[in-house]
């Protein structure tokens, strides 16, 4: 009976999970009624992100900060780069990019900020600037020169897109808790990397951090959207879950040091194979001190 009641169980969990992929696919009339929620299902539709546990700062026995680089031309990093055109997919499928900027001009998330450390806030002013700029050709200018109103074709626009992004960057800390003997990781800051919008298809592009996210502020949306699960469409895996269970492939650039918190490539100078094996170096020393822990 208890098998059978754990086997029900397992059941409705896993059809309340289906049912988040895309509400009423199988009982729609008209594409219009996709997505859409019935009274029970919104009423029952408590879906939040999990909550972290309290740390008190004394049952941190060992921590340390470190950045990494996510690398969006790795296979396993896909899901947060596509999709790149959403005019050819559905409304719930887009682009971690995506989420972020909407949510940040929506106002759904505030604490965008300029560098890692948090300490100089960004406005949605600033945060569209980079985004945009507008050129003028040189038939435009001649006209604006000779004081005539500029022709509209002669005009350009550019925009940042979901296709522009080359990697994330992403801050966290590792810590070792005492009170449960294990070593955990807690994401504090995201940002994804584009070339400067004002070098944007020359030769040489400038890359620059376009802003920091404190990730703690965008968890509710970040749960709310969903990245593409290539195994089982039916159950697609929340951005915030993606992130937190750290479902992607990473290379650790900087850590936490006396001399400023310099970067790997810093010391390890025109050497890529080294500033490799540096970050390998640094991450076993951390994963490390959990098995040392063990070892007497």
């Amino acid at each position: 009976m208890n098998c059978r009641n754990f086997l029900m169980l397992a059941v409705l969990i896993a059809g309340t999970t289906v049912s988040f992929a895309q509400s009423n696919l199988l009982n729609a009339k008209t594409p219009d009624e996709i997505g859409k929620k019935t009274a029970a299902q919104l009423i029952s539709d408590n879906d939040k992100p999990l909550p972290y546990g309290y740390v008190h700062d004394r049952d941190v026995l060992m921590g340390k900060t470190v950045w990494e680089i996510i690398d969006l031309d790795e296979r396993i990093n896909f899901p947060l780069y596509y999709p790149v055109d959403s005019l050819n997919v559905g409304s719930d499928r887009r682009s971690l990019y995506d989420v972020l900027t909407k949510a940040m001009k929506s106002g759904e998330i505030t604490e965008v900020y300029s560098d890692s450390y948090f300490n100089t806030k960004k406005t949605i002013k600033d945060i569209e600037a980079s985004l945009s700029r507008v050129d003028t050709t040189d038939p435009g200018r001649e006209q604006y020169n000779a004081g005539q109103a500029i022709d509209p074709q002669y005009i350009v626009p550019t925009n940042l897109s979901s296709y522009d992004v080359s990697d994330y960057k992403i801050k966290g800390f590792w810590y070792f808790d005492k009170r449960q003997s294990e070593l955990k990781y807690r994401l504090l800051g995201i940002c994804p990397v584009t070339p400067d919008v004002y070098t944007v298809g020359n030769d040489e592009p400038d890359y620059i951090e376009l802003f920091w996210v404190y990730f703690p502020d965008a968890r509710e949306v970040l749960h709310e959207n969903k990245a593409f699960n290539d195994r089982n469409t039916a159950m697609p895996i929340t951005f915030d879950h993606l992130l937190n269970s750290r479902r992607f492939n990473a290379t650790i650039y900087k850590e936490e040091n006396v001399y400023g918190d310099r970067e790997i490539k810093d010391y390890m100078k025109d050497n890529a194979q080294m500033q490799l094996l540096e970050s390998e170096r640094v991450k076993d020393k951390i994963r490390d001190f959990e098995s040392d822990m063990w070892n007497y």
